[in-house]
């Protein structure tokens, strides 16, 4: 009976660690976190490409309505529907609006990590009982048309803005 106790103790000192690391596997690896994610990339690309678009086909002048101006419009409709809330986030110090600016620490930290070129920022929040994934990707000067608005912009091959997404887990 000794010989077994002595066999079992680091079988079960394994077994010990092995929970006790799997408590602390970091939420990228839930399920929900990467649905959740998927679908975020997925809005993330819709939303660009649609303000990639307007821009291309119908912005022309900066008198005409900017693709962020619509986008905004957009963004405002799903929160309202209770889909999703996005936000456009400016990440350098030349901001024109300015509610614009990072609001929380959540998009203080995204805009530090995507200005040190990451191309996105992402944690799991608990809010009134639910939870969330709030994500923000970058967004650089991508065309020519995006100058006639951001002409201070002009040169600028990096990161100056983002989108800012919190998105109830899909459990």
């Amino acid at each position: 009976m000794k010989q077994r106790a002595k066999w079992s103790r680091p079988f079960t000192g394994l077994i010990l660690i092995a929970v006790m690391v799997g408590q602390f596997v970091s939420a990228a690896e839930d399920p929900a976190v990467t649905r959740t994610r998927n679908q975020v990339l997925m809005l993330d690309d819709l939303y660009k490409t649609v303000i990639v678009l307007v821009t291309k086909h119908y912005v022309t002048s900066p008198a005409i309505v900017s693709a962020a101006t619509a986008g905004k419009l957009i963004f405002a409709a799903m929160k309202e529907k209770g889909w999703h809330e996005v936000r456009l986030l400016g990440l350098t110090d030349q901001i024109t609006n300015p509610e614009n600016k990072p609001a929380d620490a959540f998009e203080k930290a995204a805009k530090k990590s995507l200005l040190a070129g990451q191309t996105s920022y992402e944690e799991v929040v608990s809010e009134g009982g639910k939870q969330y994934l709030r994500m923000a990707t970058a967004i650089p000067v991508v065309m020519p048309e995006c100058v006639m608005c951001h002409s201070n912009f002009k040169d600028n091959k990096g990161v100056i803005g983002s989108l800012s997404y919190k998105v109830p887990l899909v459990q």
